[in-house]
């Protein structure tokens, strides 16, 4: 029997070979093979939405109204206003109970406790259920208070609902991310653990959380599935004008003008397609300037 020392210092099978064996090259390259084919699918998806919609790219888009009859002139407006105003209400929501939960959490929660180690399980569970779930939730909860379904103000709790948890989380990386020596150096100087996470801590984990609201709120504006759940409505011809008013968005018009069968609704809903992936575009550019620009290396 080989003794313990020429086992520890036997050179293990992938130390020689790395990856030149038969079975690393064949996964390596079924990787690549998955990658590739997952982004030509995504860029197909991209240049036909764009060769169809293109032309409805118009000043029309911004400033018509849904229409049922005339497709050719048929706009995005109220479903632009819609989506403004919901994810406005949806950030309103859930950022300052996101980041305080987030902050609670990693700063004064104790880790040994039965409940905050449910918290910490359910937390990374709730970060993974599907959108529709959120949607049932919010409906069962407006039937019990008597709030109507088809308002802004539902539709903004389901997807706050829905990006809670990534705010939590997203919070809590960023705040142990900041260095334990700024803490204590705080501490040192007679800061109370709030003075120090509110003038400290949390200035300091600003830049990450920033960038994880912005991706989560991202996330929330490509959603449709709770909203159509609580009653979205397909067709609106006005503008939302309030939390308790009927509304659309950009993701549930898509949805109405692409189940359709004229050609020229398939145009429309590829020019709103087009300029959803734009907003989205514009979103996730903000979080990675803010992510590389304001964050700290420590």
């Amino acid at each position: 029997m080989a003794s313990l020392g020429s086992i520890a210092t036997r050179p293990l099978r992938a130390e020689r070979e790395g990856d030149k064996n038969a079975k690393s090259i064949i996964f390596l390259g079924l990787l690549w093979f998955a990658v590739f084919f997952s982004v030509l699918a995504l860029v197909v998806l991209l240049v036909d939405s764009f060769l169809d919609g293109k032309t409805r790219l118009d000043a029309d888009l911004f400033t018509n109204y849904s229409s049922t009859v005339l497709p050719e002139t048929a706009g995005a407006r109220a479903a632009i206003l819609g989506s403004a105003l919901v994810i406005v209400t949806t950030a309103a929501l859930a950022i300052p109970l996101g980041v305080a939960a987030g902050v609670y959490l990693e700063e004064f929660a104790d880790p040994r406790r039965w409940y905050n180690k449910l918290i910490e399980v359910n937390l990374t569970n709730l970060a993974a259920v599907p959108a529709i779930v959120y949607g049932m939730l919010t409906a069962g909860v407006a039937l019990w208070i008597g709030l109507p379904r088809r308002v802004v103000l539902a539709g903004a709790i389901a997807l706050a609902l829905l990006v809670l948890p990534v705010i939590i989380i997203a919070t809590r990386e960023a705040m142990r991310a900041v260095p334990q020596e700024i803490r204590q150096g705080s501490l040192a100087l007679g800061a109370t653990p709030l003075q120090t996470i509110w003038r400290q801590t949390l200035p300091s984990a600003v830049p990450g959380i920033a960038t994880g609201v912005i991706l989560a709120l991202s996330r929330a504006l490509g959603e449709a599935a709770p909203l159509l759940l609580l009653g979205g409505l397909v067709r609106v011809t006005y503008d939302p004008n309030g939390l308790l008013s009927g509304f659309t968005t950009l993701p549930i018009q898509i949805y109405n003008w692409a189940k359709q069968p004229q050609l020229a609704f398939q145009h429309v809903a590829s020019a709103a397609i087009i300029l959803l992936l734009v907003l989205l575009l514009i979103m996730n550019t903000l979080a990675i300037i803010i992510r590389n620009r304001y964050q700290k290396r420590w």
